[in-house]
């Protein structure tokens, strides 16, 4: 007796649907994200072995090397209160187009007095600018420690904890440098701060 012969169907699956979804979250991640931009001061960190994961929020960075400080608080709302909080001690006027322009700036050492032709330029003028001289941190104009002092105050005003303090030094940076920061910060009551390294190895 012949054997019956089972016609075979290919099958065929159709990914329109997937790959449309596929494409829609790819556009999406790459609309939403936000690039982290390079630190404007080329620092080397020193090692440690301790770990732990600086947050991404409520904290302000404080970046020391080559005799600059520069800073850092994270958040545009942030960054948008403290510096109307700085223009409105030093009486300077900053559009609403000049704020929406810093609050998207990472890390900045500029003097407040330049910080209007600073943010105008962008990212390829001001690394040759040469308006990054560091943010003041004389005794007769201390504007770090006005910057520390209103963000921490944005941070408490906005999201309703305390703001947390990192600081990002050289590892050749002199010791009266670093010294000079903790000062202010000690001024203003904060004994508590994170020191940014480099990973290594326990050995």
């Amino acid at each position: 007796m012949p054997r019956v012969k089972i016609q075979r169907k290919s099958l065929s699956i159709d990914m329109t649907a997937m790959t449309d979804v596929a494409f829609l979250l790819l556009t999406f991640f790459i609309l939403t994200a936000t690039a982290k931009q390079p630190d404007p001061l080329e620092i080397k960190l020193p090692s440690s072995t301790y770990k732990i994961k600086v947050p991404d929020k409520d904290i302000a960075i404080l970046t020391i090397g080559k005799g600059k400080v520069f800073f850092e608080a994270t958040g545009q709302d942030i960054r948008t209160a403290a510096l109307e909080k700085m223009a409105a001690q030093y009486k300077i006027e900053f559009s609403v187009e000049e704020k929406k322009r810093f609050s998207l700036i990472g890390s900045f050492g500029v003097p407040l007095q330049n910080l209007k032709s600073f943010v105008k330029m962008d990212a390829a003028q001001r690394k040759s600018s040469g308006l990054e001289t560091g943010i003041p941190v004389d005794s007769t104009n201390n504007q770090l420690a006005d910057w520390i002092l209103h963000s921490r105050q944005a941070v408490a005003e906005l999201h309703g904890t305390a703001m947390r303090v990192s600081i990002k030094g050289d590892a050749k940076e002199g010791y009266s440098s670093v010294k000079k920061i903790v000062d202010i910060l000690q001024k203003q009551k904060i004994n508590k701060f994170s020191l940014v390294t480099t990973g290594e190895a326990i050995r």
